[in-house]
């Protein structure tokens, strides 16, 4: 259900450029959509866990006031990175 801290690294590796690299706003988003999948996945399973369900709310606004952030000052970065996520069509 959680994120290992290896995967961490990888997503920040991947996105933020270096595993230390946290505060990158393209390695926040990354990691928020793994978490969002995550717990995407609960929610499916377990239908009334309204509690999981309202963190899941949160998550996906924080993720959305990151990108539009991201869109505002970096346009061609939120291209590639919504690219690379798959996260619109």
């Amino acid at each position: 259900m959680s994120i290992t801290k290896e995967k961490k690294a990888s997503i920040f590796t991947e996105f933020g450029g270096a595993s230390t690299n946290t505060g990158s706003i393209e390695g926040q988003i990354a990691l928020l959509t793994e978490r969002i999948l995550d717990i995407s996945k609960h929610i499916k399973a377990n239908k009334k866990d309204f509690s999981t369900q309202r963190g899941l709310m949160r998550m996906v606004g924080k993720r959305k006031r990151l990108l539009t952030y991201m869109q505002k000052t970096n346009l061609q970065g939120y291209r590639a990175l919504i690219e690379k996520l798959g996260l619109r069509k």
